[in-house]
This record gives structure tokens, sequence and C-alpha cells, in this order.
């Protein structure tokens, strides 16, 4: 079973991932840590994130195995990850690596932002998951006061919006749900009841 979870950015769809792979015995891929990867090597060799070949050459080489998740999180990063993300020769290099792992035996979960729509078209349970800019603002100032970055609220809030509208504005797979995926909005959720609501929608969506 494959269970694509899409979304804006902070919109709780990796830790929602998380809990469901957890859940159905399923590994887990956050494909947005690919281009955290990507922007993240181009960073630490001193490379203009404006040079696109550049990412290009450094997605063909990424493995799953390169991906250390404590180098890869924090507001620089998913900007980063933003800005690499919107090259169509990146995108190009990573959907063979995000589709082998979406096709292994079994099946996994995977998140993102072009899952149900380009990576695994044919998942059984596709979710996009959303709340307003503000709550998802919220919940990112939360997380980074938590790791000791004290940002302003509305700076945060600046950088949701400016990520949406790149997101949703590449002309290559851009953000959008999934014709028939099931929208989660989880504006008015705590993370227990938007589980709750996506165990139901898997079940209802993979049942024979």
């Amino acid at each position: 079973m494959i269970i694509a979870i899409d979304g804006p950015a902070a919109s709780g769809k990796g830790t929602l991932a998380k809990r469901l792979a957890d859940h159905f015995g399923l590994p887990h891929l956050d494909t947005g840590l690919l281009y955290r990867a990507v922007g993240r090597r181009m960073l630490d060799e001193g490379l203009r994130l404006e040079d696109s070949e550049a990412a290009a050459a450094i997605a063909e080489e990424l493995e799953v195995v390169d991906l250390d998740e404590t180098r890869l999180r924090g507001g620089e990063m998913g900007e980063a990850a933003s800005v690499v993300a919107a090259y169509p020769k990146v995108r190009k290099a990573l959907l063979d690596l995000q589709r082998r792992f979406a096709h292994q035996r079994g099946g996994a979960v995977l998140d993102g932002r072009d899952i149900g729509t380009v990576i695994a078209p044919g998942a059984e349970a596709k979710i996009f998951v959303t709340a307003t800019p503000e709550t998802r603002a919220r919940r990112r100032h939360e997380e980074l006061r938590r790791r000791g970055a004290d940002l302003p609220f509305e700076d945060v809030l600046a950088d949701i919006r400016r990520r949406d509208a790149r997101d949703a504005g590449r002309a290559d797979a851009p953000l959008k749900p999934a014709p028939d995926a099931q929208v989660l909005d989880t504006t008015a959720l705590d993370i227990e009841a938007a589980f709750q609501a996506a165990v139901v929608i898997v079940q209802r969506r993979a049942a024979p």
C-alpha cells in the first residue's frame, strides 16, 4: 500500500506521515529532505542556490542513505529546498529515487508536495494536508522557538507565504491536491485528531 501525503510548508504533513508509517508498519520518506540535502550541499560547497545546473548535478548523485536529518532542518534549509525544488532538472533527477522508494515491496508512506500528482499517482490513499497560513506560521514559529531561534512571527509568516507562492507557482509539478486526494484541513485540529482523521481516510481508501 502506498500512502501519499502532500501539503504546503508547516501543514503538519511530516509528523502525520511518520505516525501513519508507524501505525501501518510501512517505511517512510520525507521527500522534502531530498531537496534540503541538495540545498545543504550547495551551501556547504559555497555554490549559489541560483545555479540550477549545479543543483541538478548534486541531485543526480543523491541517495536516501545520504540524508542526515539533523543537518537538514531549520528555516534556512527550508528556504534553500524551496529554491532548488523549482528547478525542473532537479525534480527530474530525484523523480526515480522517490518512485523506487514508493514502489518497494509492501509499499511506503511518502510526504511532500507532488507525491499524489507526480511521484505516485496510483497510490491507494492520498491525503492533502493543509491549514491557514497563520496557523502554519504559528506552528513553525513555536518549533523554531523550541530550537532556540527567536524569529519574529511576522517574518515566519512572510516566509510561509513566500514558499506557498513559489511552490504553487512553479511550472514543474506545482503544489496542488491530486484530483482524487482527500483534503484534510488541520487548522482546528491537534496532531492526535489529525492522525485519527488520516487513519480513517487511509482505511477507507485502502479497503477492497
